[in-house]
């Protein structure tokens, strides 16, 4: 691995200028078949993200949450949900209403952008599943679910697999991945038909990483698996684990092995690999 720059050199991208056409929420907004999530704080990134949210980034020479929002749009989803609370309004004031893979395109041929600001209705981040629940209102039955801060730029949100999901019984698919060295332990197992697996401590069979990566049901985030009011009006802070855990043990998550490249951007030192690696 190349040797990593200071953290003072990895700031110095400046951030390109983005395909958005306004910065105003649309009028009558489609339910969203995506929620990224770009709310965290980033304190392993610090100082990078003092002043800057960390899907802003620049990882090969665009923000980290524009690789998603390209893959997203270029299989063909008319809409968007982005969770923001740490300088949340970066993030709006940049992407905009809009995003589209061709400057000047009618906005009927993008991807409508709809925000869930945490950090402005409640003044900080609710993780994961608190975040998924605030943002149901904005999201269709069934959605894609991708962190911001994660970067897989040959993942493909392909429509046939959010069919066959929208088919099955299942309140969750999984997109795992090998261990990378920071996580050597994993979080689930994989059963050989495809389900993931809420292994004990001492199980000796294998586990993967989570790529936060998956396809969820809306079901999940209510009874019995998640105890968060609609839409979560009080702003209640809650992770995602206990909730695919529970759903794990009745059988009601699958998952499959990712082997594409993947980088959890967490420290910037990763950041530094990335930026200095041949793409």
């Amino acid at each position: 691995m190349p040797p990593s720059p200071s953290a003072s050199a990895c700031a110095g991208a400046a951030l390109p200028t983005p395909t958005v056409l306004s910065t105003a929420q649309p009028a009558h907004p489609t339910r969203a078949r995506a929620l990224l999530l770009a709310a965290g704080r980033g304190e392993r990134m610090r100082p990078l993200t003092d002043a800057t949210p960390k899907p802003l980034l620049v990882v090969q020479g665009q923000p980290l949450l524009q690789w998603h929002l390209e893959a997203l749009a270029a299989a063909g989803l008319g809409a968007v949900a982005i969770n923001t609370a740490w300088l949340g309004a970066q993030i709006s004031d940049y992407f905009g209403s809009h995003f589209g893979l061709q400057p000047f395109a009618d906005k009927r041929e993008q991807l409508s952008i709809f925000y869930s600001q945490e950090g402005r209705d409640f003044g900080a981040a609710l993780e994961t599943a608190g975040g998924i629940a605030r943002a149901l209102p904005l999201l269709d039955d069934i959605f894609w679910l991708a962190a911001g801060d994660v970067f897989a730029p040959d993942f493909v949100f392909a429509p046939e697999a959010l069919h066959a999901f929208a088919a099955s019984p299942m309140l969750a698919h999984l997109w795992l991945v090998p261990n990378p060295a920071h996580h050597p332990r994993g979080d689930f197992g994989l059963s050989p038909d495809g389900l993931a697996l809420n292994l004990g401590a001492e199980h000796p069979g294998p586990r993967y990483t989570y790529s936060t990566i998956a396809l969820l049901r809306a079901e999940l985030f209510g009874p019995p698996w998640c105890n968060i009011a609609p839409g979560n009006p009080q702003g209640e802070a809650a992770p995602l684990g206990p909730l695919l855990r529970r759903a794990m043990d009745a059988g009601r998550v699958s998952a499959q092995l990712y082997e594409g490249r993947w980088t959890d951007v967490g420290t910037p030192e990763r950041l530094a690999a990335l930026n200095t690696t041949a793409f």
